[in-house]
């Protein structure tokens, strides 16, 4: 669903309570009354506005700001320049206007006027190719282009400008008056029964009205609580003049009180008078009491040991809370998941208001990866409860090797499906709109025609869902949006809303910043993800169908895989705590909450409150919060955030959104950093919230970057944990340059993020930069990332490069999948650092872990350890597919790469080589490589010395198998010496030259 940005305004109309108990009533105003003609006006001042290019900080919002002391100007020619006035209008002239300032000087520019009718995928031409003359000189820094006929965009497109500069305009007029359109408001919203207890399904009435002059199509209405959409229904066709009161059942909710609105037409399928008034937020909020009688809820699982090593022993608790208001007698069931196994505990009596702890009987064998444990309270519903849908608590365990994620993921091809099974070739070809190599495992499942399905048996409960899909882009580029349908034992659920907005960049080129996103040529990026809370827990053993319906109708889906997690409830406000509310955000309006975000934020830092709480809900944020800098020093604001203290309801929860593209926001405090998110000093904690910013491309069509979800200075005791970020050029970028303000320069030092959810990016999931030292990313899951899913980078942007070397940090239990572009995990310089007990999975051109002195580090000193990962269809072809990267690759590509040490580690299925030492002016000495199995390099050798390689290895117990060109592989002319009196090599072929 696009989202929208609405009116706060509220429309009180009064309808009887006959008329909504009728559910569903078209009530007519009769003859519509004849309006005076309006007279023409700017159609287009602060409507949505696009350029093609732009340059500098002179963004297409600065054409159309009522302002002549701003403009935009592209970066070349031609360039066109586009806004969008929602719906057709009458036009009379187009007005551009330049600066009148005697300081500008005589131009002429060759414009063309084209514009196109709402119902019209394309453009037509207005007013033919002219040359205008702008003089500032008695103010005729203006021209005046008289066009006639009726559109709803209005573009122009400028060829040249005698000055030497770009296509530039200062203000860009649509003088005209609004066609008939139809134009839905939410005029009234009720609910009954009017006060309901958890025990109650209940049911909200909107009334929707049709204020426009022209009739309405058909459409629906989402109800929302708290921002996340609750309910949906269908809307009739309407006249003008026209209501419906339309009842959407939401189900039964917990108790509490929830801010309830509705959102008429929420995919844009109306052409409106003005889509600025389709919602509504009720002025009283839906309050759900308690029903009588007991509920019990598992609050807690303790395991002991805490974090086992694979294969010991693993016994647990359950903390059991009777939240209901009388008591429950011994004897209930306690019942808890882990892995296949299926364990059980007797529960005491418990009074009402009290907790138990329940011993489970017997145990778990621990498994590399983790698990998800899942505790279920009166698992053989013995007990009468009054919410029958809490009683589900899971949490992940870290055992081993990656992230102990609380997902379960399943694969698609691994389903019963009927469709189109997609199977990479054997090179798994990345850049040439290559489905099956962008998918996971290499293959996923295409759904061509209605009935079209993937279904598969969750092996744990489950309150939502995530799918990896690829669905069309838009025929012009820029995406579109589409419905799957979601079935659960064979009953209908929900629609969810997939989005082809952040995935397919276009180009041949293998630098990220040259593709675009206009169609044509080769593309990539192909996938990305959809995720939905549902309603309700679904046990253990469901089945659970995407299915395309009639009703889904894009060209073709692909579903590559999907995560069933079990969800906690939102965490309640901590009493230290003050929420954002309090400074005047409202979830799930639409608006921009970021100036109150930002005066909680302030707040804190200044000592006035001691906690920052995000509610759950949905939150739209525009702007990076920061510090205001009182010194404005330099073009853009670089002063982040210390002491400061933000928590959330939970990342499925407590959500901050953007819908501009950084590119596209005018007055964003940095174009590399976007206008989302925190910008981090120093001391700052971070938990239990989701970012998801508007990035749509890495560099392409006017150097347009995707932002960042958190970057800074972070200094020293700043903590991350539980956050998702998607949708971002880069999820954490830590450290800036030491020339960028140097008084308040200080690297990174003891960070540590925990619980990191980042996802569909176009750069870095996290690196650490300039200078950062002793500090760890834990525990975390990365997927679809542009660039590196975890890099230390030591940079020379530094105080002193003797001393802020990037050193002693830690990739530690983390899991990889996906990087479209570059490495699954990186280290450029430095010393002491380690990637330990990661997994990573499916990089498509580079390897799974490189350690490299390209991008000029600080070189590499002391130790490197890489030790117990395991890497999975890694390594690939890149640049003009002339470089052959292994699943490890070291590339002293400059200076030495010494002190490396691989060991415990497992090389599966790799695209080419399974460790690579990589041609380059550095060597690479005394690399120890120890416990290793290397097997099915299917393009490759299980090791590999390139022609040009410096160095050394000795190999202790290594067992390779399955290369196609031999175990160990030397290349004529190669100085690298590999000691292989402990590999164990499978078989006795000679190693020849490739």
């Amino acid at each position: 669903m696009r989202w929208k940005q609405r009116s706060r305004r509220l429309i009180t109309v009064a309808l009887s309570a006959g008329l909504i108990a009728l559910g569903l009533v078209p009530v007519s105003a009769g003859a519509a009354t004849a309006r005076p003609a309006a007279e023409p006006v700017n159609l287009a001042l602060n409507k949505p506005i696009e350029a093609s290019s732009s340059t500098q900080n002179y963004f297409a919002t600065n054409a159309n700001d009522n302002s002549t002391s701003t403009y935009w100007e592209s970066s070349g020619h031609p360039s066109t320049l586009t806004v969008k006035l929602g719906a057709n209008a009458d036009l009379a002239s187009v007005v551009v206007k330049l600066n009148p300032d005697a300081a500008w000087s005589t131009r002429t520019q060759s414009i063309e006027v084209l514009g196109r009718e709402q119902s019209s995928q394309g453009f037509k031409s207005l007013k033919a190719r002219a040359d205008y003359s702008f003089n500032p000189s008695g103010n005729r820094n203006s021209v005046t282009i008289p066009v006639t006929g009726r559109y709803a965009d209005v573009q122009l497109k400028i060829f040249s400008n005698s000055s030497g500069y770009g296509a530039q305009a200062a203000e860009f007029q649509v003088i005209g008056t609004p066609a008939p359109n139809p134009d839905l408001t939410v005029s009234n919203l009720t609910w009954d029964p009017a006060k309901p207890s958890e025990s109650d399904e209940i049911n909200v009435n909107a009334t929707v009205r049709n204020t426009g002059n022209a009739a309405a199509g058909a459409t629906t209405v989402n109800v929302s609580l708290g921002g996340t959409v609750a309910g949906s229904a269908p809307v009739p066709a309407l006249g003008a003049g026209e209501s419906a009161v339309v009842k959407v059942g939401i189900g039964k909710r917990a108790q509490g009180s929830y801010t309830l609105s509705a959102l008429v037409d929420p995919s844009d399928t109306i052409d409106e008078q003005n889509d600025d008034n389709n919602s509504r937020t009720s002025e009283s909020k839906l309050t759900v009491g308690q029903s009588p009688g007991p509920d019990l809820e598992v609050t807690g699982i303790t395991s002991n040991p805490a974090n086992p090593a694979v294969g010991a022993k693993v016994t647990f608790s359950a903390k059991v809370h009777n939240r209901g208001t009388s008591g429950v007698s011994a004897g209930s069931v306690t019942r808890l998941t882990v892995g296949g196994d299926t364990l059980n505990g007797t529960a005491p009596a418990i009074a009402a208001g009290e907790t138990a702890t329940v011993s489970i009987s017997g145990s778990w064998t621990a498994t590399s990866g983790g698990a998800t444990l899942t505790a279920t309270a009166d698992a053989t519903n013995a007990v009468a409860e009054t919410n029958e849908n809490n009683n589900v608590f899971a949490r992940s365990i870290v055992v081993g090797r990656g992230a102990a994620v609380p997902y379960a993921e399943y694969e698609a091809e691994d389903g019963r499906y009927e469709g189109t099974l997609l199977e990479a070739d054997a090179v798994r070809t990345f850049g040439h709109t290559n489905f099956a190599s962008e998918s996971s495992g290499r293959k996923s499942v295409r759904l061509n025609s209605t009935g079209q399905f993937v279904e598969f048996s969750s092996t744990s409960a489950a309150n939502s869902i995530v799918v990896r899909n690829s669905i069309p882009d838009a025929p012009g580029g820029g995406g579109q949006s589409k419905t799957l349908s979601l079935y659960a034992d064979g009953k209908f659920v929900q629609k969810l809303d997939l989005s082809s907005k952040h995935s397919w960049l276009y180009g041949n080129t293998d630098q990220p910043e040259g593709l675009t996103n206009t169609p044509g040529g080769d593309a990539r990026r192909l996938f990305d993800e959809s995720h939905a809370l549902l309603t309700q827990t679904y046990p253990q053993g469901t089945k659970f169908k995407l299915q395309r319906d009639a009703g889904d109708d894009a060209a073709f889906y692909i579903v590559d895989l999907v995560d069933l997690e079990q969800v906690a409830p939102p965490a309640s406000k901590p009493a230290e705590c003050t929420s954002i509310t309090t400074y005047g955000a409202i979830p799930g309006d639409g608006i921009d909450d970021t100036a109150a975000i930002q005066r909680a934020v302030t707040a804190d830092q200044n000592g006035d409150i001691a906690c920052v709480w995000i509610p759950a809900g949905q939150w739209r944020q525009e702007q990076k919060i920061l510090t205001d800098d009182p010194l404005n020093r330099g073009q853009f604001n670089q002063v982040g955030i210390r002491d400061v203290t933000i928590r959330g309801a939970g990342m499925w929860h407590s959500q901050l959104y953007t819908l501009t593209p950084p590119h596209e926001a005018g007055g964003i405090n940095h174009p590399h950093e976007g206008n989302f998110g925190f910008d981090i000093d120093d001391n700052t904690k971070i938990s239990g919230i989701a970012i998801f910013g508007s990035g749509a491309i890495r560099g392409g069509d006017g150097n347009a970057e995707g932002g960042v979800g958190l970057n800074g200075r972070f200094g020293k005791n700043t903590k991350i944990n539980d956050v998702w970020i998607e949708h971002a050029n880069v999820g954490v970028w830590v450290g800036r340059d030491y020339s960028n303000i140097p008084e308040l320069w200080g690297p990174g030092d003891g960070l540590e993020f925990n619980g990191m959810r980042i996802r569909n990016t176009y750069a870095d999931g996290v690196n650490f930069t300039n200078g950062t030292r002793n500090s760890t990313v834990f525990n975390s899951s990365f997927r679809n990332t542009g660039d590196d899913a975890l890099a230390v980078w030591a940079s020379k942007y530094v105080k002193d490069t003797s001393v802020d070397v990037g050193h002693d940090n830690a990739f530690r239990n983390n899991t990889v999948q996906l990087p479209w572009r570059a490495n699954g995990i990186a280290v450029y310089g430095g010393y002491g650092n380690k990637i330990e007990n990661n997994l990573v999975y499916d990089t498509m051109n580079y390897p799974g872990i490189m350690l490299a002195t390209d991008h000029d580090p600080i070189p590499f000193t002391g130790q490197t350890l890489i030790a117990n990962n395991g890497l999975y269809r890694t390594g690939g072809a890149f640049w003009n597919e002339d470089q052959e990267f292994g699943a490890i690759t070291l590339f002293a590509q400059g200076p030495d790469i010494p002190g490396v040490t691989i060991r415990d580690t497992d090389i599966h299925d790799s695209t080419y080589d399974g460790i690579q030492f990589k041609t380059g002016g550095g060597a690479m000495p005394d690399v120890k490589i120890s416990d290793v199995t290397i097997s099915k390099s299917n393009n490759g050798s299980g090791i590999l010395a390139m022609g040009g390689a410096r160095g050394s290895a000795t190999l202790t117990d290594v067992t390779i198998s399955g290369s196609r060109d031999g175990d160990i592989l030397k290349e004529p002319g190669s100085q690298f010496v590999i000691n292989g009196g402990g590999a164990k090599q499978s078989s006795n072929r000679a190693f020849t030259a490739r």
